[in-house]
């Protein structure tokens, strides 16, 4: 039996945390033997749905007409979706009723945190939501000293100069205007947001904020998983400002590949990074500016190695396990092949990790 992963609307979130999201899911399965296609097959027992776009909501009626099992992915929230493109607030609770009503249509709902678990069932929710990790690739995000002086000879940076880094939509909810301020704060370093969002979808606030942004600061763009990741091996400081988040795949790229890392501290953080243990959190200009300082100048203690395990446990490879699990909790699909590396005990659907 295979999983449908559904692919409609990919080109539009394929640059986005979404987008990635659906690559992992391929790719977890694959290593778990668990088989994927990507249209209807006769041996398709289920579909993946992971946007919540019109013709996704036609994939899931179709999947019930086939009688087949649909698992909808909950990547977004309606806290999330406030403070990003224009109209975002206005149209903000519309979105909630909406997803909402996308969401009620499968069998099982995946999000990936157990806040943004929590965010979801508050909606009403009356179908199963279990939090299961995004997952990171960490054979592929990993520590390489060599990797830092290919970045720095991409963009022209000198072997010791001071650089951070940061990754997200060029919008208000990932913190643009902090991390312009806390290059302000910090000129003895360069500041690089990787990262695009169509143009006319940025508020006119946050246009006018990069094109005032500091000398220091620079905006490469969107760029590849390979480039990306020699940024995060090369760079001395992730700075993650994000006023929401239902996970943050970045973030578990930035520790996979041992970069220290300072965070807003935010609730989906809670209970699986930990301030002062295997990242660092802040809440104010004054205390970003404190950390990333002491980060770039090394005065604070070294948390890479605690960073790296935790993307270690929200690896490909345990996503893929606790997946089938949960395949083999809600039967979508045969006991015999869900059931092959699942636990025999009941799965707990509210387990954080």
């Amino acid at each position: 039996m295979r999983i449908y992963i559904y692919g409609g609307g990919e080109k539009i979130v394929g640059r986005s945390g979404v987008g990635q999201a659906i690559r992992h899911q391929r790719e977890c399965l694959r290593r778990s033997g668990v088989p994927t296609t990507d249209r209807w097959t006769r041996d398709a027992a289920a579909v993946h749905v992971n946007t919540v776009l019109p013709d996704s909501v036609l994939t899931a009626l179709g999947a019930k007409l086939r009688g087949r099992k649909v698992v909808w992915y909950g990547h977004s929230t309606m806290e999330d979706f406030r403070s990003s493109f224009k109209g975002s607030n206005v149209l903000a609770p519309l979105f909630k009723r909406w997803i909402t009503f996308c969401y009620g249509l499968g069998d099982v709902v995946l999000t990936p945190t157990e806040y943004s678990r929590r965010l979801l069932e508050s909606y009403g929710l009356k179908k199963p939501v279990y939090s299961i990790s995004n997952g990171v690739d960490t054979h592929f995000f990993k520590p390489d000293s060599a990797a830092r002086s290919a970045f720095r000879s991409r963009y022209g940076l000198a072997e010791t100069e001071k650089v951070v880094v940061s990754v997200g939509h060029t919008i208000a909810r990932k913190g643009l205007p902090e991390f312009l301020e806390l290059a302000r704060r910090l000129p003895e370093a360069t500041f690089l947001w990787f990262g695009w969002t169509n143009p006319k979808l940025i508020p006119q606030e946050i246009v006018r904020d990069m094109e005032s942004a500091p000398s220091n600061v620079r905006f490469p763009g969107f760029v590849g998983r390979e480039e990306l990741r020699e940024a995060y091996q090369g760079a001395d400081v992730f700075a993650f400002l994000s006023h929401e988040e239902t996970e943050g795949i970045v973030v578990l790229e930035a520790l996979a590949c041992g970069v220290p890392t300072v965070l807003r501290d935010i609730p989906v953080y809670d209970g699986w990074l930990e301030n002062g243990e295997s990242i660092y959190k802040a809440s104010s200009d004054d205390e970003f500016q404190r950390i990333v300082s002491g980060l770039l100048h090394r005065t604070l203690p070294d948390l890479t190695a605690a960073g790296r395990a935790v993307a270690e446990s929200r690896s490909l490879e345990q996503v893929g396990r606790r997946l089938k699990a949960i395949y083999q909790e809600q039967q979508v699909l045969p006991d015999a092949f869900a059931g092959r590396s699942a636990p025999k005990r009941a799965l707990a659907r509210y387990e954080v990790w």
